[in-house]
């Protein structure tokens, strides 16, 4: 299909916003990139993940200590995604290329093809936030219906139920079936992929097979079977919900919107920075334990407009846009708690879950 186009307006709201957040930097000399608290979060972040594999894989510890441990994991998996990898993805983390393909590739040793990502989230859903048809992290059908362009079925009655236990599946799918279906299907959705090179080719199986040997096979030869079922399970689960559930508080709320292209022309309605305000919320943004554990996401309308600023900016340059948003009569969506993000989020899929 044809993706949309944003109208082009020759005194933009981007303009302005860029010209504003560059004059930030510019007086507090500051470069956009990452700093030494990021820096000092990776390598916490990283050596947690480092001793935790270690100790479940080749100490094998008590079951009720190796469950909590698989937990912990997965929700440390989470937080190098949100902190580490996804920085790195954008060229944010690091001023140096080469430490943010580092930072970047660290997703492909955890499963997720960073082939695949990259065009998915950093094209794609950056590019055409919550439409439907062409943004896929608004695809999960059949079991969620995310918006009313896309079909109803009996079981979304209950979806505002059963969602945690959908979102859960999302890290395990994701590495072992969507990746899959991207690379041979040769599309995202009904977006066509750019024709891979041979290099990526090789490097897209070269890491799922050291997934394998990593996460699979390795802990099966030291554990057994059963162990590792139980321990892969609970970190892959608890892994799936805790990113499913940061990126649904950020755009599917009840004060997002869905916008669709004109049907003749192909055009959306407004430029596309205002279409990121209107399509994105923030959520527990003075929480600083939220902030430091979610890179940032919290902060989602910073970083839609400014994915290649390094998320430990966002506190200072969300002032900045707020009053932007306030001068240019444009609505800046938050929710100042995370328990107020998630009823909505919660009463948004209640309403997505009545038959149209």
């Amino acid at each position: 299909m044809a993706t949309p186009k944003f109208p082009k307006v020759s005194l933009s709201f981007h303009s302005e916003l860029k010209k504003r957040i560059g004059d930030y930097f510019n007086q507090k000399g500051k470069s956009q990139t990452g700093n030494g608290r990021l820096y000092i979060k990776a390598v916490v972040l990283m050596t947690s993940f480092f001793a935790l594999y270690v100790h479940l894989v080749f100490f094998t510890p008590a079951t009720i200590l190796a469950i909590s441990e698989s937990i912990l994991m997965g929700c440390v998996v989470a937080a190098i995604g949100f902190n580490v990898m996804h920085d790195g993805a954008h060229g944010s983390f690091s001023r140096y290329q080469w430490i943010n393909d580092i930072a970047s590739n660290i997703a492909n040793f955890l499963g997720a093809s960073q082939y695949m990502w990259k065009s998915k989230h950093n094209i794609i859903h950056h590019t055409y936030t919550n439409i439907h048809g062409v943004d896929d992290d608004i695809e999960a059908r059949p079991l969620l219906r995310l918006c009313d362009e896309q079909s109803h079925y009996k079981i979304h009655k209950y979806q505002h139920v059963y969602f945690p236990a959908a979102y859960s599946l999302l890290y395990i799918y994701w590495i072992f079936v969507t990746d899959y279906i991207k690379y041979f299907s040769g599309k995202i959705g009904s977006i066509a992929l750019r024709k891979m090179t041979a290099k990526e080719h090789i490097s897209f199986w070269f890491y799922k097979l050291a997934h394998a040997f990593i996460f699979v096979g390795l802990p099966i030869y030291m554990v057994g079977f059963s162990a590792w079922i139980i321990g892969f399970l609970s970190m892959g689960l608890v892994a799936g919900f805790v990113l499913s559930i940061v990126f649904q508080l950020a755009h599917t709320v009840e004060h997002t919107h869905f916008p669709l292209p004109n049907e003749a022309t192909g055009k959306m309605e407004d430029e596309w920075a205002i279409h990121q305000i209107k399509t994105t919320a923030n959520f527990a943004t003075r929480n600083t334990v939220i902030s430091w554990l979610v890179g940032g996401l919290n902060f989602q309308i910073e970083h839609h407009l400014f994915p290649k600023i390094s998320h430990v900016h966002y506190p200072q340059i969300s002032k900045i846009i707020k009053q932007a948003c306030e001068e240019f009569g444009v609505e800046y969506i938050e929710y100042p708690k995370l328990r107020q993000a998630v009823v909505s989020h919660v009463s948004y899929l209640k309403q997505m879950g009545k038959a149209s």
